[in-house]
């Protein structure tokens, strides 16, 4: 499935409950209507919520143009896998029944989608976009890192603004919930935030006599949002299955042989499925038809993403830039090369090849 249609915003809150199959509208799916129409008019928000877009219309135009770049990047993390992100069109859901099931899945969706608001408002505080916020206030006068003392200056991004903001506003439906379901989101969604944070750097600028840098003038910036992406698949990679305390105020580890979940892990309550045939209970897509890579050996080899049901091949013929050369002053020139390659694609789930799931 391709990206949301420009009209299509998202919002982040979707209520699931754990063990029902309800999947209720919520600001996942607000966009680029006027303020008052649109806050008025999205099912499913909570007066807190509701009050907050009316309050910051521009606010929500941000985080509403902020979706493909999450999206994108859960896209890029899980490319080469069976499940892959995928976006359903049409549907206020964004992601169809996935989110459904207390999965892993479902984790990272609420964790990186949450990291993305934060990266969002972030950098339009920075721009001057929004009216609330500007650079971070409190950076300023001097102080001291590894390399000696320096002066604040420059624009500091203001990440401390859109932690807050993004908690108010995205945890809102959860903690009026408080079931498993709500307590899961809530410790996720806190996880990818925090993701954010982890990776401001200090940048400087030196001044001085032919660059001695006897002064320095530094700020703090967001890092591509990349390094977010990757930090939360890794903790997707090593996210812990959990289950509810005796006084359903929080989680213990499922399994004595699983760690503790830290503020930082991802957690979950319920196995994946496989992703290898479609669903509808599930939200299953299947993948029939996606491209595997026949020498790899890894999650986008045809063995494990066709699941053993065999695959296609055909010989496609495209066309790259090859033989680049730089000329002076200043251009690259390329060369147009054709080629024919094998492209490789998972037979359906119909396929008289179909050996059972794995």
């Amino acid at each position: 499935m391709n990206l949301l249609p420009s009209g299509i915003c998202f919002y982040i809150s979707v209520a699931i409950c754990w063990f029902t199959s309800r999947v209720d509208t919520s600001w996942w799916y607000m966009g680029t209507l006027g303020s008052q129409v649109m806050c008025d008019n999205v099912p499913g928000l909570v007066n807190k919520q509701r009050q907050l877009c009316r309050q910051h219309p521009k606010m929500m135009q941000a985080i509403g143009s902020g979706i493909r770049d999450w999206i994108a990047e859960c896209q890029y993390q899980f490319r080469n896998h069976r499940w892959n992100c995928s976006t359903m069109e049409r549907d206020h859901t964004v992601f169809g029944k996935v989110l459904l099931r207390s999965s892993r899945e479902a984790a990272f969706v609420y964790a990186i989608s949450s990291a993305g608001v934060v990266h969002t408002i972030t950098r339009a505080c920075s721009q001057g976009d929004l009216e609330s916020c500007s650079c971070d206030p409190e950076k300023k006068g001097t102080s001291r890192d590894a390399r000696g003392p320096f002066a604040w200056g420059g624009c500091s991004d203001n990440v401390d603004y859109a932690l807050r903001f993004s908690q108010t506003f995205i945890d809102a439906k959860d903690r009026r919930e408080r079931d498993a379901r709500a307590l899961m989101n809530l410790h996720n969604n806190r996880a990818g935030r925090k993701a954010v944070k982890r990776f401001m750097n200090l940048e400087c600028k030196c001044h001085g006599v032919s660059g001695s840098c006897t002064v320095r003038t530094c700020w703090l910036a967001m890092a591509d949002f990349r390094h977010t992406g990757e930090f939360l698949r890794r903790k997707y990679n090593g996210a812990v299955q959990v289950v509810m305390n005796q006084y359903g105020t929080g989680f213990s580890r499922a399994y004595r042989k699983f760690k503790r979940p830290t503020k930082n892990d991802l957690v979950y309550f319920e196995n994946s499925p496989d992703y290898c045939v479609r669903d509808p209970d599930t939200g299953s897509l299947g993948t029939g038809g996606r491209v595997c890579n026949r020498t790899s050996r890894g999650m986008d080899s045809c063995e494990v993403m066709c699941c053993g049901r065999g695959y296609d091949t055909s010989r496609v013929g495209r066309t790259t830039k090859c033989e680049c050369k730089f000329h002076w002053c200043c251009a690259v020139r390329c060369r147009d090369c054709h080629e024919v390659v094998d492209v490789h694609t998972c037979k359906g789930q119909d396929s008289s090849t179909w050996r059972g799931q794995v």
